[in-house]
C-alpha cells in the first residue's frame, strides 16, 4: 500500500518553499493565540512563578508559555511536512520532554527525573532513528567513530545542549532570541543544502522558528509569561537534533562546510556552551555542584555592568551572531584552529567578566 509519505513528499518537493511558509505561519498563529489563554488559565489556577534571590523578575508571572511553543511547533510539524528520516523520532522525544518540563513547572521534580526523561528523548532519537554523530571528520586525526563511542558522544552532545538552552532561560525574551539564531543558521543550511536525507529539517526549524515568535511577542521585556522547563527542555532537544544533524549534513555531501561542519556547529551555538561550562566550571571550582543555581550566568555579569535587559538580550543576541558570522566566513582555517579561536575568545570573555565583577565587589565594599 503506498504510503502517505510517498503521496506527500514529491508535492512538497514541487513546492518546497510554499509548505515551508505556511508551517511557519500556522505555527507562530497557534503559538500567539493561545499564549493569552495559557496566561489566563495560569493567573486563575495560581500556576506563576514567585521572584527570589536568583531571578531578575519582580513580579509573579505564568511559565507556562513553553505549551503555546509545543503546540505551534507540533501542530504545524504534523500537518506540513514529511516525517521521515528521524523527525518522527524527534517528535516522540519532544512529547517526552514536554511532559518532563511541564510537571517540573507544576510541582518541580528532581535533576535526576530530569535527567531521566532526557535520557529516554535521547535514546528514542539514537536508537529508533539512528541519530549519532558518526565522525569527528579529522579532528585530532579521528574520522569515523566506533558504534559505541559515537552513541556516547551524540548522547553527551543532546543532553548538553538541551540544558544549555535551559540554563540560559534567565530573562525576558533571551532563550527564545539564541534559538532563533541557532535554529535559524541551521534552517537555512537544512533549505539550501539538505537534499532527500535532511531537507526535511528545515521544517523543524521553521516550525520552531514560528512557534517561538509567537510566543516572543509576549516574553520580551516585561514579560507576561515566561517559557519554563516545558518550553526549554523542548527546544534545547530541537536545536540538539538540529546541530547533530548539521554535522552529518558535511560529512554525509560535504555540503556546506564539508569536515569543518564540527567546528561550525561550536560556532553556532558559542553563546549557550560558554554560558554553560562557564558557570559549571566556577561552581565546581568552588566547591558546589555544578547545577546548583546562582547568579554567575553570563546574562547576569552583564546586566551587573549597568545594563538592562533587553540591552543584555541584544547584546547576547548580537553576539552569537558575530561568532556565526566568523566561523562561516572562515570556516576554510581548518576544525582546529576554528577550535582553538573559539576556546581562546571564551577564555578572554571569562576573564573579563571576572575581573569586572571584581572590581565591582571591590567599589561595593569600598563604599559601603
Amino acid at each position: 500500500m503506498t504510503s502517505i509519505l510517498q503521496i506527500t513528499t514529491p508535492i512538497i518537493g514541487d513546492h518546497f518553499s510554499v509548505y515551508l511558509g505556511l508551517a511557519a505561519m500556522w505555527a507562530l498563529l497557534v503559538s500567539m493565540f493561545a499564549v493569552p489563554s495559557i496566561v489566563h488559565i495560569a493567573h486563575l489556577k495560581n500556576l506563576l512563578d514567585t521572584p527570589n534571590g536568583r531571578t531578575v523578575h519582580q513580579s509573579l508571572t505564568p511559565r507556562l508559555g513553553g505549551v503555546a511553543v509545543f503546540a505551534g511547533f507540533m501542530s504545524a510539524l504534523t500537518i506540513f511536512a514529511p516525517l521521515n528520516n528521524g523527525v518522527k523520532e524527534l517528535l516522540a522525544g519532544c512529547i517526552i520532554l514536554f511532559f518532563v518540563g511541564l510537571k517540573d513547572d507544576l510541582v518541580t521534580i528532581s535533576v535526576a527525573k530530569k535527567f531521566v526523561g532526557q535520557l529516554l528523548a535521547s535514546g528514542v532519537v539514537m536508537i529508533m532513528a539512528d541519530v549519532r554523530v558518526t565522525s569527528f571528520q579529522g579532528i585530532l586525526g579521528i574520522y569515523t567513530l566506533p558504534v559505541g563511542m559515537s552513541y556516547a558522544f551524540t548522547f553527551v552532545m543532546i543532553i548538553g545542549i538541551t540544558n544549555a538552552i535551559n540554563l540560559i532561560d534567565g530573562l525576558d525574551g533571551l532563550a527564545g532570541t539564541i534559538v532563533l539564531i541557532l535554529t535559524g543558521t541551521f534552517g537555512y543550511y537544512f533549505y539550501r543544502y539538505g537534499g532527500p536525507a535532511f531537507s526535511n529539517y528545515a521544517f523543524v526549524a521553521v516550525c520552531l522558528i514560528g512557534g517561538m515568535l509567537g510566543f516572543l511577542r509576549y516574553n520580551f521585556h516585561k514579560a507576561s509569561v515566561f517559557m519554563g522547563d516545558t518550553g526549554s527542555l523542548v527546544c534545547g532537544f530541537i536545536v540538539s537534533i538540529l546541530a547533530i544533524q548539521f554535522i552529518e549534513l558535511g560529512n554525509r555531501t560535504g555540503q556546506p562546510f564539508g569536515n569543518v561542519a564540527p567546528a561550525v556547529t561550536l560556532g553556532v551555538l558559542f553563546v549557550p556552551l560558554f554560558d554553560t561550562l562557564r558557570v559549571f566550571i566556577l561552581r565546581m571550582a568552588a566547591g558546589r555542584s555544578p547545577f546548583s543555581p546562582d547568579k554567575n550566568h553570563v546574562h547576569h555579569r552583564i546586566m551587573a555592568m549597568g545594563f538592562p535587559q533587553i540591552s543584555t538580550v541584544l547584546l547576547l543576541g548580537l553576539l552569537n551572531i558575530v561568532v556565526v558570522l566568523f566561523v562561516i566566513n572562515f570556516y576554510s582555517l581548518g576544525n582546529l584552529p576554528l577550535i582553538g579561536i573559539l576556546v581562546l575568545f571564551g577564555v578572554v570573555l571569562s576573564v573579563f567578566l571576572g575581573v569586572y565583577q571584581s572590581r565591582a565587589a571591590r567599589r561595593q565594599v569600598a563604599s559601603s
